[in-house]
């Protein structure tokens, strides 16, 4: 018999127990059992599987490359579970199901959040959850099935081959600063202006920071050492509306402040263009909740596309 055919959703929980604590005896209280029962257990099914799934040290268990492999499939599986409840229970509460969008802030201000508003007026029993984080964590959660759809920066690096991709649009990027910032009773802004400020940037790695060093590159001046390095959308509002700070924000988002009266855009152009996409997982895509929630962001990117053209002609 095949070894996964043993296999109990218990006997996951004991894996990853295993995996967080790195310690035999401590797993076995959290799992309300016996210490030489676990152990059993754990080299039962090594045994079954004909592979080392911990390395035995002084200071407890540690994961083998095999083990990893098989702690991340466990995780895929516990996380898909715990979607199964929830949407279930959603449904049971005659609700329409539940989808969990991730969303970096390329896309937080605008897109996601006018997506969410249609897709309550569809399915107003629907449950919506928004995670708000950077796309490498992102796509690590959407790759592990804790959430259903992630909207953000073009990144193809970060996409795993199980997951698909569409390009929703693209956008400039701007500086933005507080409304009274000294920069805007200047006639002109240039480069040099700019860089007599400290800047808040995005970390290192990140497809909105990419965009940055790109369009720098291109105007020929490189990232100024005097920087603060952010991925919190609401930490860097914050910093840009107490201080002389300089930030960067996605047109839509940037577009969006400025009318709520949060930021302004500095008038000076940057090259290029920077790709907002949605990622899923076709595991997922055979959920009403996620099929209608994919439909909402193509609708919703589609309405700022008028906005998104009459901004960037405008533009100094």
């Amino acid at each position: 018999m095949d070894w996964t055919q043993r296999l109990r959703l218990r006997n996951l929980q004991m894996l990853l127990t295993l995996a967080e604590t790195g310690n035999m005896s401590q797993s076995a209280a959290l799992l309300n059992t016996t210490q030489p029962g676990l152990s059993k257990w754990l080299k039962d099914l090594e045994d079954d599987i004909g592979l080392p799934l911990f390395e035995r040290q002084a200071r407890g268990l540690r994961p083998t490359s095999y083990g990893e492999a098989l702690i991340q499939h466990a995780r895929r599986i516990e996380a898909q579970l715990d979607t199964a409840r929830d949407d279930l229970d959603a449904m049971r509460e005659g609700g329409s199901g539940l989808v969990a969008i991730g969303t970096s802030g390329a896309s937080s201000a605008d897109t996601v959040p006018l997506a969410v508003l249609l897709l309550l007026q569809r399915m107003p029993r629907v449950q919506a959850r928004v995670v708000e984080n950077t796309m490498d964590r992102l796509m690590n959660q959407l790759a592990h099935s804790e959430i259903d759809i992630v909207v953000g920066r073009s990144a193809p690096e970060l996409q795993d081959r199980n997951v698909r991709t569409e390009a929703l649009y693209l956008e400039p990027l701007h500086f933005v600063a507080r409304t009274r910032h000294p920069v805007f009773s200047q006639s002109t802004v240039d480069w040099a202006d700019i860089q007599r400020y400290r800047w808040v940037v995005w970390p290192r790695g990140t497809p909105i920071r990419n965009a940055l060093e790109s369009a720098l590159a291109e105007a020929g001046y490189p990232l100024p050492n005097d920087t603060v390095e952010s991925n919190s959308t609401i930490l860097n509002l914050t910093l840009l509306n107490n201080s002389d700070m300089i930030g960067l924000a996605s047109h839509r988002t940037a577009s969006r402040l400025q009318a709520l009266g949060a930021l302004r855009i500095v008038p000076l152009r940057l090259a290029g263009f920077g790709g907002v996409s949605m990622y899923w997982r076709d595991d997922g895509a055979n959920r009403a909740a996620v099929v209608e929630a994919l439909e909402c962001l193509r609708s919703a990117a589609k309405r700022s596309t008028g906005d998104l053209v009459e901004g960037v002609g405008g533009e100094g």
